[in-house]
């Protein structure tokens, strides 16, 4: 462990005070030194929660101060109005010194700065702290992504400590912790001081311990505040107690106090010293206070809850004379960062400073992909839009509304590009007008409103091309393509593309290029031109040597879904594979997500179902997943439980109805009418199936997607329904249309597709036949299924029908069917309903029934009786 950071935990210990001791931590500390020695054959993650003062910050120094061999690198994130773009890491490159410092201080591209990150953790053994990450600006919940993936190739122990009660499921970081490295990741929860504990600090203070444990609830920080008041009475609250003995303060010292209350995090020296007259008493005075000093003589609050208290005491006059002063020192020294100088220029309500930094601020940010910071810098600067003209204010609001596209916050991406448009409407600006209008138009297709956004591209070609053509003319058409293109229109979407081609490739504009390519290549996929494959690929190609990022990712998204769509699993396969590897490198989460949609109904068709629930849950248990994401996820997620049985089925295909019902593209709509009208027969009401088949079925002759008319004219012939055919049929749906319903099956069966297979023979075969499709829903586990077919068995006076899982059943030692010996299996685990439910895809209440069933059969009466029972026959 360096010297620095020695001196540094060292000195953050406060005095004239008392302190809590690391009471009832010992635990904590044994697990994380065992992590630490686990990390050194590969490296490990340590989430440590707890809500505020708690003692997380004081558990991972008192474990720091340990390491006499380990190199320890600590970084914390700051609450500022809006965070610094990747804070901690600037500490710890000023500990690491070396390229890291260099990287960071210098680089703007990401990619370099996280991978000298990476470098600095597999120099070393290490113990690399991340303090308070739930203040993380996007960039560093990126980099503990980046890292995180990652860390096996290191020797380091990654703690991160962070306020889980501030962690709700929507918040940013909730995706992060869900991403992270199972098998590398540990998780530890502080909890408050026992009664016990607090007894023993108040004795040692000599303090009364009534209502003690009450008051703090044992928190340490709080027990610790309302120890150290100097009066008898026990304080009501933690403000109360930090005031009580700040009114302690001299009338120097208090100044020094209120500056560093109004800077989160370390106020250093040099800051302190020109915004405040200081001395050695007056310093020493408010370390009396609780206030703590490093080595290099910055002076911070013990705890960033005391620092508000103090800091809300204040006047409102006072804290913007204060924000003013330490906003004049900051924005004359080099080397500071923007965000932070916007912190104080806003404290001070300046409008003049606060636009003049905030966008400096934003850039920064977004250099290095803090797209959420850099929305919060820009709608800081819109604070002040009086003191901005019409243009101004709109290319702000332009600004504004491409962070907010770029982190999924569609609603106010719209509203702001509208407003804008509005001013460059006013203004007589037709290429902004015409321009912005092309982007209502892809942000309108996000929010899922599929005709306004086809009314804005209209709009935007209209405008455009009353001026000479350019970039933004050639972005439009395309534009046009895709929503074409999504729309199965595919003739309509490879005219736009032409229209797009001939302008961008004249001028190597290889950006439109490759985005027209990839939207005329799926558009031909579409339409069953398998030449298509040749334009996505080109776009690919295009975009991985330009480093095109979105343009790979959408790339490959199309090679997948079209390939998927289309029945050609084993490129499916393999570009599902690619793209994914290569958005998870690059951290393009939001494709990974979409991707992993469509992954889940790769699977789905191929029956291994487990795996289709699990890519499901993953989309949609992450806070981030658009719209577009969780839409096939629900579906696939429905019709799983649909077949398997399980009631809570129709909430999740009603959630995707819902999602789906404002897109108006049948590549959603099909599978979910597919997904509706199975369950629908499945409950024993054909006639609900039909009706949603219909209307979806005739408005799919209109296009050229013969994958999906076919699928849907199989559907209604297996209905009874008499529709007119498609003019082309493909695949196994072409051979069953026409009655060659063996030859079809056989396909089904080459592709890999067991359940569609004994769905035909279920329809069309014989007695031999539908037996054959009972034993394969069996194996599957599509219960309901198995109980339609064997309702039409006995209808058709067949006699002796397997019932199910009796084979199993009996084939079970304790009579139990396969369904049953499976979650008995994980009761024997140790596993609670809940998680029985979440590992299997299906609802507790369904896990509840099979518990009940499992009981009834072995005769007891509880869990505990059951498992004893089964531990006696091994």
């Amino acid at each position: 462990m360096s010297a620095i950071n020695v001196q540094a935990i060292q000195m953050r210990q406060t005095r004239g005070f008392v302190t809590a001791p690391l009471l009832e931590r010992e635990r904590h500390l044994q697990d994380l030194t065992e992590w630490l020695a686990a990390a050194r054959s590969g490296g490990r993650i340590a989430l440590v929660g707890g809500e505020a003062g708690l003692g997380k910050t004081s558990l991972m120094q008192e474990f720091a101060r340990q390491q006499r061999k380990t190199r320890v690198l600590w970084g914390a994130c700051d609450s500022l109005f809006t965070p610094r773009p990747l804070a901690p890491l600037h500490d710890i490159a000023r500990q690491a010194r070396g390229g890291l410092l260099t990287t960071v201080t210098t680089a703007t591209n990401r990619e370099v700065i996280f991978n000298a990150a990476l470098d600095e953790l597999e120099r070393a053994e290490s113990l690399v702290v991340f303090e308070d990450v739930h203040w993380a600006d996007e960039a560093t919940l990126d980099l503990l992504k980046f890292l995180g993936r990652r860390i096996h190739r290191t020797k380091a122990l990654l703690a991160i400590t962070y306020r889980d009660d501030e962690v709700h499921s929507r918040h940013p970081l909730c995706s992060v912790l869900g991403e992270l490295p199972r098998a590398n990741t540990h998780r530890m929860l502080l909890s408050p001081l026992s009664e016990s504990a607090v007894a023993d600090l108040a004795r040692q203070a000599g303090r009364s311990t009534d209502d003690l444990h009450r008051i703090t609830g044992g928190n340490p920080l709080f027990v610790t505040e309302v120890l150290a008041e100097p009066t008898a009475s026990v304080p009501a609250t933690v403000r109360d107690a930090v005031l009580a003995r700040a009114s302690q303060l001299s009338a120097k010292a208090r100044a020094i106090a209120e500056v560093v209350s109004v800077v989160p995090a370390r106020t250093e020296a040099w800051l302190i010293k020109q915004a405040v007259a200081v001395d050695d008493a007056s310093v020493e005075e408010c370390l009396g206070i609780g206030m703590i000093r490093d080595a290099d003589g910055a002076l911070s609050f013990r705890h960033e809850l005391t620092r508000r208290a103090f800091q809300d005491s204040l006047s409102k006059l006072r804290r913007l004379s204060l924000h003013a002063k330490v906003f004049g020192v900051l924005a004359q020294r080099p080397g500071v960062s923007a965000a932070r100088i916007t912190h104080h220029a806003n404290g001070a309500e300046n409008a003049e400073a606060v636009l003049r930094f905030a966008p400096l601020a934003a850039t920064q940010a977004a250099s290095v992909r803090a797209h959420r910071e850099a929305a919060a810098h820009y709608r800081t600067a819109l604070r002040y839009e009086e003191k901005l003209n019409p243009e101004e204010r709109a290319r702000l609001l332009e600004a504004l509304s491409y962070e907010c596209y770029l982190t999924n916050q569609i609603d106010e991406a719209v509203a702001t590009r509208r407003e804008a448009a509005a001013i460059w409407r006013a203004l007589g600006n037709r290429l902004k007008q015409g321009d912005s209008q092309r982007w209502l138009s892809r942000l309108s297709w996000f929010a899922g409103l599929g005709a306004e956004a086809m009314n804005h591209a209209i709009e935007a070609i209209d405008t455009l091309e009353q001026l000479p053509a350019g970039p933004e003319l050639a972005m439009a058409y395309s534009n046009r393509a895709q929503l074409e293109m999504l729309a199965q229109e595919s003739s309509s979407a490879i005219a736009w593309a032409d229209r797009t081609l001939a302008l961008a490739e004249p001028w190597g504009n290889w950006e439109i290029v490759s985005h027209s390519l990839n939207n005329r290549g799926a558009a031909k996929l579409n339409a069953g031109d398998v030449t298509g494959y040749e334009d996505l690929e080109r776009s690919l190609r295009i975009a991985l040597e330009g480093n095109l990022q979105e343009h790979v990712a959408r790339a490959y998204t199309n090679l997948t879904s079209s390939s998927v769509a289309s029945r050609n699993y084993e490129l499916a396969q393999r570009y599902a594979a690619e793209g994914i590897a290569y958005c998870e490198e690059h951290d393009l989460d939001s494709w990974v997500l979409y991707m992993t949609a469509w992954r889940a109904r790769l699977k789905f068709e191929l029956c291994d179902w487990d795996g289709a629930g699990e890519d499901a849950q993953k989309v949609l248990q992450n806070c981030s997943t658009t719209v577009a994401a969780q839409a096939p996820a629900l579906i696939v997620l429905g019709q799983l439980r649909t077949r398997r049985g399980d009631p809570q089925a129709t909430a999740a295909l009603n959630d995707a109805r819902t999602l789906v019902q404002l897109t108006e593209e049948l590549q959603r709509i099909v599978p979910l009418t597919v997904a509706s009208a199975e369950a629908a027969w499945l409950a024993g009401d054909p006639a609900a199936a039909v009706a949603e088949l219909l209307p979806v079925y005739e408005r799919a002759l209109k296009t050229q997607d013969h994958w999906i008319q076919s699928e849907l004219a199989a559907w209604l012939q297996r209905l009874g329904t008499w529709v007119a055919a498609p003019e082309q049929t493909v695949g196994p749906y072409a051979l069953e249309l026409v009655g060659k319903w063996r030859e079809a099956a056989l396909a089904w069966e080459k592709l890999g597709c067991r359940h569609d297979q004994a769905a035909v023979l279920a329809r069309y075969g014989g007695e031999t036949e539908k037996r054959r499709a009972l034993e394969m829903f069996e194996e599957l586990g599509s219960t309901l299924f198995a109980q339609a077919l064997r309702r039409q068995m006995r209808l058709d006076g067949v006699r002796r029908i397997p019932r199910g899982s009796r084979r199993s059943t009996q084939d079970n030692p304790m009579g139990l069917t396969l369904r049953e010996a499976q979650i008995f299996d994980l009761m024997s685990q140790g596993l609670r309903n809940a998680e029985i439910a979440t590992k299997l895809f299906v609802s507790t209440r369904t896990v509840d029934h099979h518990v009940s069933a499992i009981l009834t059969k072995l005769g007891v009466p509880t869990r505990a009786a059951a498992l004893a029972m089964a531990h006696r026959s091994r």
